[in-house]
């Protein structure tokens, strides 16, 4: 018998919905392997049943999720993408449990292979929004964009014809990344030029930079800034290292993991191992079994195993960040400098599901060498919002260092020396967001050239940039202009008396005279903005982090410990 047109649709999309199931994994066969390593870890874990009640408890909901994600498919109202609505029931599966396991699909597999690899194919940019474009903000020697003459300062309006405007700086990076060999093709908005220019380039093997910075803060103290942990990260820690060594005299170190989101477990340990010797715990994973315990050591003859050490942590520091940190602290082997870490204390496994899609899972909790586990939010005992829980201070537990110094769990890394960092001035973001620093910094540059090594900024200059921001039309509304704002409007609605609303014209008029003083109040701000701006334009990006280290109070209380010995010893409980 013939089939109507509907009845030929729908055989369609059930061919198409079990080919989904079969390719989801849906077959018995990788059923069985499943539930295989399932029903291992959940012998002891949250709850304890026999192996056949599992295998049918599990079987009975894969069978239910199918049926109804055909149904759907099938008879909704509305045509169904077969693809999105399984990629919705997969998250809103996870969804359920934290943050971190997560469905990785093709258009998320490059920042999975760049961790995991240690390269990405890209054109050697670093772009960032400026003044509400997408601007290209440094440039990496010797590839695609630099050689093809890609200028910092350009702004992207397309990426393989592709508008980038009302985009994600994330979603632009994907567009960027590909395979290495590939072609893409930008069209790029230049100041000076009546029409946009468009350029061929060429995407390249890119090695991930783990350490952005080496060199020497002061005499005798070096400086490592390690802002990943990539698959090649313990091996640049390693030549950072020598080249402190043929450089200078390396009397102290400063490893700045600040603003480092983790990466790789077991590259935290290899970078541990640099400082501890050897066959030293570094870290230990714990599952839902009881016997599903993992240690791991250090794995070599350390490089300094007794230099000076200082670690620079804040809110940002996660995960192997935090392994590193912790390890260091339990073993007294350095002091932790700056603010509480971010407090993640779980560990994830990648499992690959098909040649385009992993699933990245939370499958045990990481534990210190003195014993304690950092993890803040509780995602698994949430509160009748749904939100998750933190343990109050009362109830975190003591463990002790080596050197019996108390240290707690469930909050992340506490610093031995708590330094808070210089606190955010909405009025420089404004300045940042606007690219008044950025504009400013190139028009100087094309102005007067190349700095010398004793460039500074001077009065002038700021009395100069100042004139520039107001010639640009720069505005920025304070805070107290918009609550002064607001508590007229409620004066107003209520009726309120002549006197008080000339108490508030009053105000009005010294607010606006206060704000004409906003870049005094914020001189030497924006003189170090300004500086790293400038250097960043001459210099590249080392440039424009070392303009930041005479005002970088963390990293000035780091290099004041290692340079007082008996300070560092007392802090770490020496005698």
């Amino acid at each position: 018998m013939k089939m109507t047109k509907q009845q030929e649709k729908r055989t369609k999309i059930v061919k198409e919905t079990q080919r989904s199931r079969n390719a989801a994994g849906w077959t018995r066969p990788v059923v069985v392997l499943l539930l295989g390593a399932l029903v291992v870890v959940c012998a002891t874990g949250f709850f304890v049943q026999d192996e056949a009640n599992l295998l049918f408890r599990i079987h009975r909901g894969i069978t239910t999720f199918g049926k109804v994600y055909e149904e759907i498919a099938v008879n909704y109202v509305d045509d169904i993408d077969p693809d999105g609505f399984l990629r919705a029931g997969i998250d809103g599966m996870l969804r359920t449990l934290d943050p971190y396991t997560t469905y990785v699909g093709e258009e998320e597999s490059d920042e999975l292979e760049l961790v995991t690899s240690g390269r990405y194919g890209g054109i050697g940019v670093t772009i960032g929004i400026r003044d509400g474009a997408v601007t290209i903000v440094n440039l990496m020697d010797g590839y695609s964009a630099a050689k093809r003459g890609i200028e910092m300062g350009d702004r992207v309006l397309e990426v393989d014809a592709k508008p980038v405007s009302g985009m994600s700086l994330e979603s632009i990076r994907l567009l960027v990344r590909g395979t290495p060999g590939s072609e893409i093709r930008l069209k790029i908005e230049r100041d000076g030029e009546s029409a946009p220019l468009e350029f061929v380039l060429i995407r390249e093997d890119i090695p991930v930079r783990n350490v952005t910075y080496i060199g020497y803060v002061a005499d005798g103290i070096g400086l490592i800034r390690l802002e990943r942990f990539s698959r090649t990260a313990g091996e640049d820690v390693r030549t950072a290292i020598r080249d402190l060594q043929k450089t200078g005299t390396l009397n102290g170190l400063v490893l700045d993991v600040r603003d480092n989101p983790g990466g790789l477990l077991d590259i935290a340990v290899d970078i541990v191992s640099k400082f501890v010797p050897e066959s030293t715990l570094v870290v230990s994973t714990r599952g839902r079994r009881s016997d599903s315990e993992r240690k791991y050591f250090s794995t070599e003859t350390p490089m300094m195993p007794d230099l000076p050490l200082v670690v620079l942590t804040n809110r940002t520091s996660a995960s192997a960040s935090e392994i590193v940190a912790g390890a260091v602290q339990d073993m007294d082997r350095g002091v932790i400098v700056g603010t509480r870490t971010f407090g993640k204390g779980l560990v994830q496994t990648i499992s690959r599901l098909s040649e385009t899609a992993s699933l990245k899972m939370t499958t045990a909790r990481y534990y210190t060498p003195s014993g304690r586990c950092i993890q803040e939010l509780d995602y698994w005992h949430r509160d009748g919002n749904g939100k998750e829980t933190v343990k109050p201070d009362s109830m975190r537990k003591a463990f002790f260092t080596l050197r019996k110094r108390p240290v707690l769990d469930a909050g992340g890394i506490v610093p031995d020396s708590t330094v808070i960092d210089t606190v955010r001035v909405p009025y420089l973001d404004a300045l940042t967001r606007k690219a008044m620093f950025f504009k400013y910094a190139k028009s100087y540059v094309q102005k007067n050239g190349a700095v010398t090594e004793r460039f500074a900024v001077t009065d002038a200059m700021i009395e100069d940039f100042e004139s520039f921001i107001r010639g640009r039309g720069f505005d920025y509304q304070e805070d107290a202009e918009r609550e002064l704002c607001d508590l007229r409007k409620a004066a107003t609605a209520a009726r309120y008396g002549k006197p008080f609303i000339d108490q508030l014209d009053k105000m009005e008029v010294e607010l606006k005279e206060e704000k004409e003083r906003q870049i005094h109040r914020f001189h030497e701000e924006v003189r170090v903005a300004l500086m790293a701006e400038i250097l960043g334009m001459v210099k590249g990006e080392r440039g424009r982090i070392e303009a930041t280290f005479p005002s970088d109070k963390q990293l000035q209380t780091a290099v004041g410990i290692l340079k007082n010995k008996k300070r560092y010893e007392a802090i770490l409980g020496g005698r």
